[in-house]
């Protein structure tokens, strides 16, 4: 049998980021090979990830990324099962790997088909379950593409957000940053009033229509006052007609003018693990 030498076992464990004893285990199975060691901790990841697969993986780390010409940004996901490993530095390490090679794909099925160091990214989740012993997967994968894209990840890598400003004026870092603080705040269900489904805006109006039931208000006059409720519901739940932040006495979308008075915010993805 070859000898394992130290040496061996730590390029084994730097190239895979497998614990010492289990990359001496696997060398030792591989006698000594280093390309057979590296499949027989991938498949002691597939065995460990078959067995933990009904696991929940509600923990993890949400990472947003945006190119260097701020026109394309991504949001990932990655997913474990204890608050004790996404907090892990080298976990939250690999999560900002991971959202590297994901900015230069526009789907989650091209990300996972991506190569990660000689093997695909879903091999390399594949293997780190493996490594780490908890369910890990990608819970989340967003995409968006604008004039400028600006980010934000809150505090412990829990939720990340991306928005799209028309321009890229002077200033639009710092307002793209801001309504992505915004989106990441107050979790707005679209970007406006016509990004509302037809289903919440009717479900919305009939709430309100109940509620004028029960306060005694006359059937004729319930469309109009409904209507009015609805207007506050878009104000409260849609980005650009929310109170900004970080002064109440404008919407988000008079924040962005006073940046620049023809901008305007044209999109936003939110990803939480919260």
């Amino acid at each position: 049998m070859s000898k394992i030498s130290a040496a061996d076992v730590n390029k084994l464990r730097k190239a895979t980021g497998a614990g010492m004893m289990d990359c001496k285990k696997a060398l030792v199975e591989a006698e000594g090979d280093f390309d057979t060691a590296v499949e027989v901790l991938r498949k002691k990841g597939q065995k460990v990830a078959a067995n933990r697969a009904d696991r929940d993986s509600s923990e993890g780390a949400v990472i947003a990324r945006v190119n260097d010409d701020a026109t394309v940004g991504v949001i990932v996901s990655v997913n474990c099962e204890t608050d004790f490993v996404a907090k892990n530095e080298s976990y939250v390490t690999l999560a900002n790997q991971l959202a590297d090679v994901a900015l230069t794909h526009d789907s989650l099925d091209s990300f996972l088909a991506a190569d990660f160091s000689g093997m695909s990214v879903a091999d390399k989740l594949t293997e780190q379950t493996g490594v780490i012993g908890e369910k890990i997967e990608i819970g989340g994968f967003e995409r968006l593409e604008g004039a400028f894209v600006g980010s934000y990840i809150h505090a412990g890598n829990k939720i990340a957000t991306l928005t799209s400003l028309s321009a890229g004026v002077d200033g639009a870092a710092e307002a793209a940053k801001n309504v992505a603080m915004q989106a990441a705040a107050m979790n707005p269900i679209a970007l406006n009033e016509e990004g509302v489904d037809a289903a919440t805006v009717e479900k919305e109006i009939e709430i309100a229509k109940d509620q004028l039931r029960q306060e005694g208000k006359p059937e004729a006059m319930l469309d109009n006052i409904a209507k009015g409720k609805l207007k506050r519901f878009f104000k409260d739940n849609t980005l650009v007609n929310q109170a900004y932040i970080k002064d109440a006495k404008q919407s988000v979308s008079d924040y962005v003018k006073s940046v620049d008075a023809g901008l305007t915010v044209t999109g936003f993805k939110r990803v939480s693990l919260v």
